[in-house]
């Protein structure tokens, strides 16, 4: 494993700007109109620092994991920019993404649907570290063997095959694979979600100590508030594909802007009784991101919303120290 990461000054690492992905819906079919599109991800803008954890929450169908798999070049941005270190990596060429692999990885949500069932965990991990070229072929097993070790897995585990793992150590495979290739940025999408809660436990405190270990930066995607309350240094909002709040974890979960944010923290459950907080109930679905309402797209369901909010997009602005929100009532 490589020697351990000292931790330095935080930079932005990443930058994302004006990052938008539509995608088009029934191509000028017969049953469909031209130029349709499932907006995912509309107009959106952030940072992520050298050393940060970025939580994003929000609900199912809010564009989140479309935005990493934006980010990561798995799915080509239709506008905006990534930069990454500076250099915008939505413009990379195919030999470029592949180098630029070894700098950013993902974790993905269903660790048994993302691994090779036809392949012990050993082969699997060398390979990708004979295909990165990250240490000498005769090196290859002591290497991965000490990544089994990191993530909390045994050296013997290299022969053994995914269906022999329970779904927490697969997903300590799925971490020991994104580890190998020595990333600076992993993006976690839903990556303990799946899990039982005292397994959610342990994979959160192993992925904080690699953290601090290899001071790596993560995107933690997760619709679990409490999840990402624990792990996040900064936490943004979604809603239909749009940032409407960005703050660190202190200052949103403490005293929350907007009043999705709002809603949705109400929801978390409370065991104080010294303190009964109201519940603030949200009424009807979540719009189609297919045909997104004008104006504030939350004005639909928002006990709040007034006729400016039916009829302009708020812009996404600061209105404290680092704290920004996308509301006409802030």
């Amino acid at each position: 494993m490589q020697a351990e990461k000292k931790p330095q000054q935080q930079q932005n690492l990443l930058e994302i700007k004006g990052l938008k992905k539509y995608f088009p819906v029934g191509g000028g079919s017969f049953f469909k109109k031209d130029n349709t599109y499932v907006k995912a991800v509309d107009d959106v803008s952030f940072y992520v620092k050298q050393g940060e954890t970025l939580g994003i929450v929000g609900e199912s169908g809010c564009g989140k994991s479309t935005m990493g798999r934006a980010i990561l070049q798995l799915q080509t941005p239709t506008e905006g920019e990534v930069l990454f270190e500076g250099q915008d990596i939505s413009k990379f060429k195919p030999k470029q993404l592949r180098e630029l692999r070894k700098d950013i990885q993902i974790i993905f949500q269903d660790p048994f649907g993302s691994l090779n069932q036809r392949m012990t965990v050993g082969a699997m991990l060398s390979e990708i570290v004979r295909v990165h070229r990250i240490v000498p072929r005769s090196e290859e097993l002591t290497y991965v063997q000490k990544l089994l070790k990191d993530v909390g897995l045994n050296p013997e585990h290299y022969w053994r095959y995914p269906h022999e793992f329970s779904g927490g150590q697969r997903q300590r495979v799925s971490i020991a694979r994104a580890l190998a290739v020595q990333p600076k940025l992993i993006i976690c999408d839903e990556a303990v979600s799946a899990l039982d809660v005292s397994v959610q436990a342990q994979v959160l405190n192993l992925l904080q100590k690699l953290k601090r270990k290899y001071n790596l930066t993560y995107i933690f995607i997760s619709h679990d508030l409490s999840v990402v309350k624990h792990i996040s240094d900064r936490v943004g909002v979604m809603y239909l594909g749009k940032l409407v709040e960005l703050s660190d974890k202190h200052g949103i979960y403490k005293e929350p802007q907007h009043p999705y944010t709002q809603a949705l923290f109400s929801a978390i459950p409370d065991v104080s009784v010294q303190e009964k907080k109201e519940r603030m109930m949200l009424k009807g679905d979540v719009p189609s991101p297919l045909n997104v309402p004008s104006g504030c797209r939350f004005h639909t369901r928002c006990p709040l919303a007034t006729e400016q909010c039916k009829q302009e997009i708020p812009e996404f602005r600061e209105t404290k120290d680092g704290h920004k929100v996308a509301c006409h009532l802030v």
